[in-house]
């Protein structure tokens, strides 16, 4: 099967909770990823891991420890989700997506397997789409002979398909609510799903703040005896003077013998959390003596990461911002950016979302301190409409906020109303992110944009 085909053929079984109606009878459970994954041989056995979970910052704590590996000289495979523009984005070697060769054959692989389960009966239904690219990471990982993998939880946690590893490290980042239909309805009951990846003896690593949070996890650690790092008592930490958003901190370990300068090359305050988890998950790995990880490759992998699509400045002149803020959490981290960082610059903020998510919450966060707000529609199914968007959350905006469905429409409304020192945002998806963010390379390919401020 060649790439195109393999690609349609993952497509035609529906992107993560791809409608309200297939999220309903949607089985979530680790049979099928067991099954898959022992016919396959059990590739994600033959690889030391580290395992993500949280509601926000696993993707970007994922992305920086992968940083700090490969300057310690490991070869390491990353698996994370969403992608913003190709699906080969979710399996990275050395941080660059696979190549379509090998994603063909890795699912040419998965796919031959999964029809034989099937027709033994082993298997009584097709695995889904992300049980399906989960296998397929694990086989890549497996047969590209890396030295460690590092997994993102995709939703939850205790029923993830990713959590049939044993990792040497798990870490647990923020918790907060989103996707309460599966994973509950109170932080105890959403902090019970990530602490699902917990295993026996293995270490934790923990930047969770919220105080009920925390005493779940805490007491989860303890019945699997599985020790607890949490960031706030590993670290003392003393921040230094922020530039354009980039914010930079001295850390010193609790028993002084680490001094760290953690400089992200991500910017927002919130990312000197995400950069201080996935270094302490650095130590516990190094500590463990199967891993040589010193504290430079610890500086120079926080320094020199990359994660497209959060807080990413995608244009200076006009100043353009993608940021997959899709649940509160993520609006109160972007509030705090606009609050912080850009403090007396104009937002005008393109703002669409998927439906299974807490818009009415969000708009209250973002709109009230957007000069102008544009709401448009990601192309993708599952998108809530542009009336229904403003039906829900125009009394929010200080102004009427301007409908206009097309996305790349509603980025060219935008840089026609952005004036010198106007700052525009697009957020609420990062399905509008990746839409946005492919057209904008295309836009400069084809004709450079000029910005012509009023």
């Amino acid at each position: 099967m060649n790439y195109e085909d393999s690609v349609r053929s993952l497509l035609a079984l529906g992107r993560e909770l791809a409608a309200p109606q297939q999220a309903r009878v949607q089985k979530f459970g680790l049979e099928n990823i067991s099954l898959l994954a022992a016919d396959l041989g059990n590739p994600h056995r033959a690889i030391p891991c580290a395992h993500i979970a949280g509601t926000n910052g696993k993707g970007s704590t994922a992305a920086i420890l992968e940083s700090i590996l490969r300057p310690a000289g490991l070869r390491t495979g990353l698996y994370t989700s969403p992608h913003l523009e190709r699906i080969n984005e979710r399996i990275r070697l050395n941080g660059e997506p696979v190549s379509d060769e090998i994603f063909a054959a890795a699912w040419t692989r998965a796919h031959a397997s999964i029809e034989s389960l099937m027709a033994s009966g082993r298997l009584a239904a097709h695995p889904t789409y992300f049980e399906c690219v989960t296998a397929m990471a694990f086989v890549i990982f497996a047969e590209q002979r890396i030295d460690f993998a590092i997994y993102e939880v995709g939703l939850g946690g205790r029923l993830d398909s990713t959590n049939i590893v044993t990792p040497d490290v798990a870490i647990i980042t923020t918790i907060d609510f989103d996707h309460e239909n599966f994973l509950g309805h109170s932080i105890a009951e959403i902090a019970a799903e990530k602490a699902g990846i917990i295993k026996p003896g293995v270490a934790v690593v923990s930047s969770v703040t919220r105080p009920e949070a925390r005493a779940l996890i805490a007491q989860k650690c303890l019945e699997m005896r599985a020790q607890l790092r949490e960031i706030d008592k590993e670290w003392r930490l003393e921040e230094m003077p922020s530039s354009e958003g980039f914010h930079r901190a001295s850390a010193t370990s609790k028993d002084s013998r680490a001094k760290l300068t953690i400089a992200p090359a991500l910017p927002g305050r919130f990312q000197l959390r995400n950069a201080l988890a996935a270094a302490t998950a650095a130590r516990v790995l190094s500590e463990s003596g199967k891993f040589r990880i010193e504290d430079r490759d610890i500086e120079r992998g926080i320094a020199n990461v990359r994660w497209p699509g959060r807080l990413e400045r995608l244009s200076e002149n006009p100043t353009i911002y993608l940021d997959g803020a899709h649940n509160p959490s993520g609006a109160r981290e972007l509030l705090e950016f606009w609050q912080r960082d850009l403090a007396g610059r104009r937002i005008i903020l393109i703002y669409g979302a998927m439906r299974d998510k807490a818009v009415d919450e969000i708009a209250g966060i973002l709109f009230p301190h957007a000069h102008e707000v544009i709401l448009t529609e990601p192309r993708q199914p599952r998108a809530i409409s542009v009336p229904l968007l403003y039906e829900m959350t125009a009394h929010l905006a200080s102004h009427r906020p301007t409908i206009i469905r097309d996305p790349f429409q509603a980025l060219d409304h935008a840089l026609e109303l952005a004036r010198e020192n106007d700052a525009v945002f697009v957020t609420g998806s990062l399905y509008l992110v990746g839409d946005l963010r492919a057209h904008w390379r295309n836009r400069k390919l084809a004709t450079p944009y000029a910005p012509e401020y009023r």
